[in-house]
């Protein structure tokens, strides 16, 4: 239970934060979490190819940040290639 309670903050504040770096301001709080956990995953994923290591809360926040900032950039580069 504290684990998926973790994985929520984490990803709520990621979410919020990549949102903000990335200037695309119109997502929910929702948005922002699913938006985090995704970050979360595409993050561990990217940092274990790198070989690098996250430890403790705030690694957990970086490395999930930078993975949202990651799939917001795909997510507009399809976009607007569609457009």
């Amino acid at each position: 239970m504290e684990n998926i309670l973790a994985l929520l903050i984490v990803g709520a504040v990621a979410g919020w934060l990549s949102s903000l770096i990335m200037k695309n301001k119109n997502l929910s709080l929702v948005g922002y979490l699913v938006l985090g956990v995704i970050g979360a995953v595409v993050g561990g994923w990217v940092f274990h190819l790198l070989q690098l290591s996250v430890n403790g809360l705030i690694g957990a926040i970086i490395s999930a940040t930078i993975g949202a900032m990651i799939v917001i950039w795909l997510v507009q580069a399809i976009w607007k290639k569609k457009l």
